[in-house]
């Protein structure tokens, strides 16, 4: 918690001024029993109706006085807080995106939603009725049994007795329920993660037909979260009745004893009156620390999470210094070299890429081809540099990877992932990600050579379309020509379309890279896929197998002399076609 105290940096005349004035509006509150003991003692008692009508008038002062004070607590109070929950929020957003893929896939993305959103609100909460209350509750509980010591100390030891008995259950009860409250905020993760799952994989769960199934798993986790939770309400649930019950004791014991002092004369009716007042605000102000301690505790739980969100370093630094050609130290024509490049992921048993050892030189077409699991995407995953490698060097245009800020690097390479991703907005808005000043001229070439002028023109609004979230309005391979676009808005000296025209068929996809070729020259251009149709025309083919280089050349080299390559070949053309390519 101390580690997220700078968070509170810009607040600090708000959380000064908040318990302050919460101070002072229980200070108009201890004062009212008084009020209403004089009312009792000298206004009923002499049956004087101006005095009741003045004490009444304060009464009332004291009241817009304390309303005031709470309002103004409140405010300053929510400001506080609320500023808090941004600057963590964005500092914790910030940290989340510095993060490389390896501590991405450790951590989780369901884990991450639920500490930047449920986690954060948490502390939120937390810091919110902290700043209202750590002061006004001690404040009320010591102030009523100072008030009533001034009264009577006689009956003041009730007030030594029941006082520490209720503060005693309170903190039985919250003892019980602070574990609890920790695993529920644990199970949140787990119903994020089955939410994402459905939201993201709706047209696989429909296509199974897995509906009933999904919504009965969901169902199980949602019970057992709602069980864990009534566990702690029903724990939660005593704490009235068990400190209402000593209360109410100790009320009856005032009553008693306080009779027969008024009996004796020690004591007045109104002073009877104010004991029984101070016991009750007592009382309430111990509720109120409970319900105070509970939701610090669970803010507490939820700042350790989010500790471990922070606590997590990335593995991969950058420099921020712009890298300077002079720092060149290959060849000027090679764009791409892995040199005897080595790859394991994350708590893997194994290696994904084992010795990779080629060069690409500028403006060549690099195929890679391999099975299921061979690593394609792994090895141009390295050159953006998503990944480190683990032994070996990458380089891009003669500079190691690691030397290059990440803007600069990742400004030189267009990258289209295998899976196809738009962002709701409209299509120029989406175009101009690569490049933010992209003219429509650019956009308009880019979506040429990607094979998508012709269904962007059709198309009522243009560049203006609407694009729903994930790009939802779009089939597959309209989603994967748009993105093929967007990376080419950029001009980037190293495009990479991994596996990036499995949706299109083999005259658009042949109509594609025919365009790329000739409309991007001088762009190294990686085409990962698993057809030898759409890498055999390839400058250079590397093929994969099992995280290793079965084989490296043109697509005629490869036929004489990679059998692996001649097996994928095989596989997916006759023999006649084979011996004919």
């Amino acid at each position: 918690m101390k580690n997220l105290l700078k968070y509170m940096k810009g607040y600090v005349k708000e959380s000064i001024i908040a318990p302050l004035f919460k101070m002072l509006e229980a200070s108009f509150e201890l004062i009212v029993p008084v009020v209403t003991a004089r009312v009792v003692d000298v206004g009923i008692k002499n049956a004087d109706k101006s005095y009741i009508w003045r004490q009444c008038i304060v009464l009332v002062i004291l009241g817009i006085i304390g309303l005031l004070c709470a309002i103004t607590a409140q405010y300053f109070a929510a400001k506080a807080a609320f500023g808090f929950g941004t600057n963590l929020r964005a500092d914790l957003y910030k940290h989340i995106n510095s993060l490389s893929y390896t501590e991405l896939d450790t951590v989780g993305t369901p884990t991450l939603v639920t500490r930047i959103t449920s986690d954060v609100n948490q502390m939120q909460t937390g810091v919110n009725l902290f700043l209202r209350l750590f002061l006004r509750s001690p404040f009320i509980v010591i102030g009523s049994v100072i008030m009533a010591m001034t009264i009577s100390l006689k009956l003041s030891v009730i007030f030594l007795i029941s006082v520490p008995m209720i503060g005693l259950v309170i903190f039985l009860i919250v003892k019980f329920t602070m574990p609890i409250y920790k695993k529920v905020q644990n199970m949140l993760d787990r119903v994020v993660l089955l939410t994402r799952e459905n939201y993201e994989g709706a047209r696989v769960v429909r296509a199974f037909r897995r509906q009933e199934s999904e919504k009965e798993e969901f169902a199980r986790t949602n019970d057992h979260l709602k069980k864990t939770q009534f566990k702690a309400g029903r724990i939660s649930a005593l704490m009235n009745p068990a400190t209402y019950a000593l209360a109410n004791l100790a009320i009856i014991v005032i009553l008693l004893a306080g009779g027969r002092q008024v009996d004796t004369g020690n004591l007045t009716q109104g002073e009877v009156i104010a004991l029984v007042n101070y016991m009750n605000q007592a009382l309430l102000a111990l509720i109120v620390l409970a319900n105070l301690v509970i939701t610090v505790s669970r803010a507490w739980a939820s700042a350790i999470r989010i500790n471990e969100v922070f606590a997590v370093e990335p593995s991969m630094t950058a420099p921020e210094k712009r890298m300077e050609d002079s720092k060149k130290c290959c060849e000027p024509e090679d764009a791409v070299v892995f040199d005897h490049v080595t790859f394991t992921f994350a708590k893997a048993q194994a290696p994904s890429l084992s010795d990779i050892h080629f060069t690409a030189k500028k403006g060549q077409t690099i195929g890679v081809i391999g099975g299921t699991g061979s690593g394609k995407s792994t090895l141009v995953n390295l050159i953006p540099r998503f990944y480190d490698a683990t032994k070996g060097r990458v380089l891009v245009d003669g500079v190691l990877v690691g030397e290059y800020p990440f803007e600069q690097l990742r400004g030189k390479t267009g990258i289209v992932p295998q899976r196809s991703v738009l962002f709701r907005g409209t299509i120029r808005e989406n175009m101009q990600w690569g490049k933010a000043d992209a003219t429509d001229d650019e956009i308009w070439k880019a979506l040429t050579i990607a094979q998508a002028a012709d269904f962007v023109r059709e198309k009522g609004n243009g560049l203006d379309e609407p694009v729903a979230t994930r790009g939802g309005n779009f089939s597959g391979g309209q989603r994967q020509r748009l993105c093929i676009a967007r990376a080419l808005v950029k001009d980037p000296k190293v495009l990479i379309l991994d596996d990036s025209s499995s949706a299109l068929d083999f005259a658009t996809d042949a109509a594609l890279r025919s365009a790329i070729k000739k409309g991007t020259e001088g762009m190294t251009t990686f085409i990962v896929s698993q057809r030898a149709a759409t890498v055999k025309g390839s400058d250079l083919i590397l093929v994969l197998d099992d995280g290793k280089m079965a084989g490296i050349g043109t697509h005629e080299e490869l036929l004489k002399d990679c059998e692996v390559y001649r097996e994928i070949c095989e596989s997916q053309f006759s023999k006649e076609e084979v011996t004919g390519l």
